[in-house]
């Protein structure tokens, strides 16, 4: 594949995310955003092909266009990561477009700090089995920068390693489920807005990623479980 050598300002960047319930596409083409996102369990296959179609045809652009495609690589449930993964390689390779795989946690820890320019953001989803995947972030230079690493956890083995004296925001479902979590410090707030990840918030990281040289060729493409041997059970009312 020839390395792409563009100014990462004109990037026209894909990006699409099925990691969790919900699922999203958004373009970045020229300085515009467009973006599609729904909360749509289960049918993550049959709407995110059509998402970035939509994207794609609001900005008037084709799949050929396309510089760089993002994709949510996880934490989150493995039908989502195989289907968003799946989905950037049928993208990606009959155009041979680089690729960059983003943290879903990063991803919402963005979203907080492009909504309220927080300094400081815990994550956490639900991943069910009565753990959580979580992260922690701190701004840096515009962007959110993981603290230690992603992991998945029992809700009650969590210990935070930002600072408790400054305020924290929290964001995912892993709050809801387990509110507890909430109390670690008195200094916690939650983002109710920001539950799950969005395409949308992937853009700017993706175009970091494509400036320190993460982007690679869909051969390489990687997601990651976090969860990488689990004996499922099925719990009562679950799916």
């Amino acid at each position: 594949m020839t390395e792409i050598q563009k100014n990462p300002d004109e990037l026209t960047i894909l990006s699409l995310d099925t990691c969790t319930e919900s699922c999203s596409a958004a373009l970045s083409v020229k300085g515009k955003v467009f973006s599609e996102l729904a909360i749509v369990p289960r049918e993550h296959s049959q709407r995110i092909l059509p998402m970035v179609d939509s994207v794609l045809s609001q900005a008037k652009v084709q799949l050929a266009d396309v510089d760089l495609i993002a994709y949510g690589r996880g934490p989150g449930s493995f039908t989502g990561i195989r289907i968003c993964t799946s989905m950037t390689q049928g993208l990606a390779l009959g155009q041979d477009i680089p690729v960059i795989g983003l943290s879903a946690l990063q991803t919402m820890a963005q979203a907080v700090f492009d909504s309220q320019s927080a300094m400081q953001v815990i994550t956490a989803i639900d991943a069910r089995m009565g753990e959580i995947y979580w992260g922690q972030f701190v701004f840096d230079n515009g962007l959110v920068k993981l603290v230690g690493a992603e992991t998945v956890i029992a809700p009650d083995l969590v210990t935070l390693e930002l600072n408790t004296e400054l305020p924290i925001v929290a964001c995912g479902t892993g709050f809801e489920t387990y509110p507890q979590l909430l109390e670690l410090t008195g200094s916690i707030t939650l983002a109710k807005e920001v539950t799950f990840p969005d395409a949308k918030s992937m853009l700017s990281l993706a175009k970091q990623g494509y400036t320190q040289g993460l982007a690679t060729s869909v051969d390489y493409l990687a997601p990651v479980y976090v969860r990488d041997t689990v004996t499922w059970k099925k719990l009562p009312g679950r799916e």
